[in-house]
């Protein structure tokens, strides 16, 4: 009752999910201009030009919650138990197995396709750093589910739900916003599907770590080939 007292109306919202997402692509932008003008060599370009928009992607639904709500852990459901984290591992296989069969949907009516990060991993590997390989791999099993998810299941999922939106289009409307901010058009399909087992997910546990958790199981493959230095797989 005391814990319940102290809890306040969060004065955040669906601006604050725009501001999270645009600040995200507007730093990308950024970043990668930077970098290019400075003549960066490739690592430099794509470790540090993929991790800086997580600063809006993460930092902006972390900072916000805290400041104008209730913090990421009650406004966000930004936790894990292991009851979660068993959830997260089912759902991410049950969203790989998604994805296996709308890519296969995919290629056989519009041919092969590869990921961004496919290509990308592919481009490392000709440079043959295990260390930056290692760093990239990371980075997709890591870092891209935790500050997608904040960004995703986190914020604009809660946003909706706090506009009394229900739980089915709310999952529905997050999976289709995180599919068109890949910019991967051949991929949308693939996306789409993972974004609907993630939402569900988030919503059936009320926790984003399991959402997190599903996120970097799917990620997990893609991230394991290209620490590996083995090219040509698709994420």
């Amino acid at each position: 009752m005391l814990e319940a007292a102290k809890l306040v109306h969060p004065r955040w919202g669906l601006w604050d999910v725009l501001i999270t997402l645009v600040g995200a692509s507007v730093l990308s932008a950024v970043s990668v201009f930077a970098l290019q003008a400075l003549a960066a060599p490739l690592p430099w370009l794509i470790l540090v030009g993929g991790t800086v928009p997580w600063v809006a992607l993460a930092g902006w639904p972390l900072l916000i919650t805290k400041v104008r709500g209730n913090g990421p852990r009650i406004d966000l459901g930004l936790r894990l138990s292991w009851r979660d984290a068993g959830f997260g591992v089912v759902g991410g296989v049950a969203a790989l197995l998604v994805a296996l069969v709308v890519a296969a949907i995919s290629a056989a009516i519009f041919g092969e396709f590869t990921s961004v990060a496919g290509e990308v991993g592919a481009e490392l590997a000709a440079l043959g750093n295990p260390l930056v390989l290692l760093a990239f791999g990371l980075i997709v099993v890591i870092g891209a589910p935790v500050a997608e998810e904040l960004a995703f299941r986190g914020l604009f999922f809660a946003a909706l739900r706090a506009r009394s939106v229900g739980p089915v289009l709310s999952v529905a409307i997050t999976a289709v916003a995180f599919a068109l901010f890949h910019l991967e058009p051949a991929r949308i399909g693939v996306l789409l599907g993972v974004g609907v087992v993630l939402g569900i997910v988030r919503w059936r546990t009320g926790s984003l770590g399991a959402s997190m958790v599903a996120h970097g199981v799917v990620n997990a493959p893609a991230a394991v080939f290209i620490a590996l230095g083995l090219p040509g797989v698709t994420p």
